[in-house]
């Protein structure tokens, strides 16, 4: 098969990385350019993505990013005769839509925390009672979200978000009643009816040690996460099936990576958030676990037939390190040339993120999130500290 990559992130260098072992693949295109992608990985045209796809004759399309997805692509793909993996636009709206997610639970009875939606800024400000998190209802990768401590803070948020801190997708905010407790990410590889569930990850928002400084994208992950006795059988049941029923019910048949984001509060789970694709960085230590050929899986999805049995895995965990530019997520030098990239490192792979290669032939950082330093282990101490052995290894000016 001729399978299209759209997007070129750390995600998709583990995409890419796990489509190359294929014995299906024959050629991989990619819509972008990332030194830590296979050599022989072609590059689309620069035209409308589905167009260039058909005319290049690829015959499974693979979205990374969730904004192709809300813009519709897949649709777009299908409408060409294309398989495409991930769902509709009007699916995609689970992780495109903070409020119309919130609302979809409501009304199917998943569990998840009390909400309000505005539009309004007085609105909003009127909501506010106390300690609280504030989101921007749209698309905000994977920052636009304020957890308040204090009425103070979360009166701060709403200013920002509705002055623009995250442009148009601040344009509606949802405050939700603050939940505490542990965190952790179960991703299901949907075909619309059935799906298969990953080893529950855990990734680590904050940009310092210790769970503190700013919101980023993500700073590193790993998998499995341990969770309470039941757990994935709980979230099988009251979360994933009612969200592909629902979705079935409501005409939009939801078929790619349902991403369910958990607190697991002291009155039980709740579902802090959806996405509609892999997580970044938790599809990097996934994807280090999975032990059988990821290609068929993605076809199957996109046929609707996915075989209902038990992912194949390797024993172990698998920890994911993100190497950042220095004043990530605010403004960030760039240029600056990597070293240590070449040494090789057993149970390593190192996923290529933000960064480019020069004319000269040196791949230098070009982002916040640079790498995703990624190690397999017996157990959790063993893959963190050949994670951070690699890391000490590799450096550029403010890593």
């Amino acid at each position: 098969m001729n399978v299209l990559l759209v997007g070129g992130g750390g995600r998709e260098a583990a995409l890419a990385w796990r489509l190359a072992q294929s014995p299906l693949l024959g050629e991989l295109w990619g819509t972008h350019s990332n030194p830590g992608f296979p050599e022989n990985m072609r590059l689309l045209g620069e035209g409308a993505i589905a167009e260039e796809a058909e005319r290049a004759g690829v015959d499974l399309v693979v979205v990374g990013p969730e904004a192709p997805l809300a813009e519709g692509l897949v649709d777009s793909c299908e409408a060409r005769g294309m398989l495409a993996f991930g769902p509709s636009a009007a699916a995609a709206r689970l992780e495109a839509s903070k409020g119309f997610a919130k609302d979809f639970m409501h009304r199917h009875g998943i569990p998840t925390a009390d909400y309000s939606r505005h539009t309004e800024r007085g609105d909003a400000h009127a909501h506010v009672g106390g300690p609280c998190v504030v989101k921007a209802d749209g698309l905000a990768a994977g920052k636009g979200v304020y957890v308040c401590s204090s009425a103070e803070e979360a009166h701060q948020a709403v200013d920002a978000l509705f002055d623009g801190a995250f442009g148009a997708a601040g344009a509606a905010v949802v405050i939700e009643e603050l939940m505490e407790g542990p965190e952790v990410s179960i991703l299901a590889l949907c075909d619309g009816e059935r799906f298969l569930c990953l080893p529950p990850a855990q990734d680590h928002k904050r940009r310092f040690d210790g769970d503190k400084g700013p919101n980023t994208g993500g700073m590193g992950a790993y998998a499995p996460a341990p969770v309470p006795s039941g757990l994935l059988q709980m979230v099988e049941a009251d979360v994933i099936a009612p969200v592909l029923q629902g979705m079935a019910a409501e005409g939009h048949v939801f078929r790619g990576v349902l991403y369910v984001g958990l607190m697991l509060t002291p009155n039980g789970p709740r579902v802090l958030e959806f996405n509609c694709r892999f997580g970044d960085p938790e599809c990097q230590p996934l994807l280090m676990l999975l032990d059988e050929d990821l290609l068929p899986l993605l076809v199957q999805c996109a046929k609707g037939a996915l075989e209902q049995r038990e992912l194949t895995l390797r024993e172990g965990v698998s920890c994911c390190v993100v190497m950042a530019s220095g004043a990530y997520p605010g403004t960030v030098e760039k240029g600056h040339p990597i070293s240590g990239l070449d040494k090789l490192r057993e149970g390593v792979v190192v996923f290529q993120a933000g960064t480019r290669r020069r004319p000269d032939g040196a791949i230098v950082n070009n982002g916040g999130r640079v790498l995703g330093v990624t190690a397999l282990g017996q157990d959790f101490e063993e893959a963190r500290s050949r994670a951070y052995a690699a890391v000490n290894g590799i450096s550029w000016k403010g890593a």
